[in-house]
C-alpha cells in the first residue's frame, strides 16, 4: 500500500533523536578529558517494496541525497556545535521487506552529503542491519571518521525505537561520537596521529 510523500518521494512517519553523555566508566572513574557524546538519528520511512520483489531499487535509492542533506541536518544541530570524531551508519527492516531494501537507504550517495554537513570524513562509515520488529534493539558500529583504524574509537551505541519498524517500514539510523572510549589503553594509532594519513588504510 503507497503512503502519501511527505519528504521529496519519501514517506516518513517519524524522526527520532537519541543524545548519550557518559561522563565516568563503568568502575566510577572521572573521564579522562571531556565526557562522551553519542548521537543518534533515525527515521521510520516507509518501504515502498514491502510485500514484493523488485529488481530495481529506485524508489529508495533516486532522492538519496536529499535524505542525507537531511540528516546532516538533524546531526548538526544536535552536537550544538560540537565536535564529532566517529560515525556509524544501521538500518532496520520491518519483516515485509528484505534486508536488502535497507542497505538501500545506506548507499554513498545517502552518506556522501552527511559527511559534507559534518565537516568531512575520510574513512569508511562502519555499517550494520537485521530485520526486526517494533522495539528491536540496534547496535550501532562507531569508528574514527579520518582513520578507521584507531582502537581507542571502536566503539558501538545501542538503540530502540519501540514502535519502529512497522512490517512496512525501514528504519535508517546515523550515528556519531566526540570522542573515543573513556580510558581507552589497548595502544595502537592515536586520533592524534593520523593528521595527513589515508583514513582508509
Amino acid at each position: 500500500m503507497s503512503k502519501p510523500a511527505n519528504f521529496e518521494n519519501y514517506h516518513i512517519r517519524k524522526w527520532y533523536t537519541q543524545i548519550d553523555d557518559t561522563l565516568a566508566n563503568e568502575n566510577g572513574i572521572l573521564a579522562d578529558g571531556k565526557p562522551l557524546r553519542k548521537i543518534v538519528i533515525a527515521a521510520a520511512i516507509h518501504n515502498p517494496y514491502a510485500g514484493r520483489f523488485s529488481d530495481n531499487l529506485d524508489l529508495i535509492l533516486a532522492n538519496s541525497p536529499a535524505l542525507g542533506r537531511e540528516f546532516g541536518r538533524r546531526i548538526v544541530a544536535a552536537l550544538g556545535g560540537e565536535e564529532l570524531e566517529s560515525y556509524g551508519k544501521a538500518c532496520i527492516v520491518g519483516i515485509a521487506g528484505e534486508y536488502e531494501h535497507g542497505n538501500a537507504f545506506l548507499t554513498p550517495a545517502m552518506v556522501m552529503p552527511i559527511r559534507e554537513a559534518i565537516g568531512g570524513g575520510k574513512a569508511w562509515i562502519p555499517s550494520a542491519g537485521k530485520r526486526g520488529v517494533p522495539g528491536t534493539e540496534l547496535d550501532i558500529p562507531l569508528a574514527h571518521k579520518n582513520a578507521l583504524y584507531v582502537p581507542s574509537h571502536y566503539d558501538t551505541v545501542t538503540s530502540q525505537f519501540f514502535d519502529a519498524p512497522n512490517a512496512d517500514e525501514v528504519v535508517v539510523a546515523f550515528a556519531v561520537a566526540t570522542r573515543g572510549r573513556l580510558h581507552a589503553r589497548l595502544g595502537g594509532l592515536k586520533a592524534s596521529e593520523i593528521e595527513g594519513k589515508n583514513g582508509l588504510n
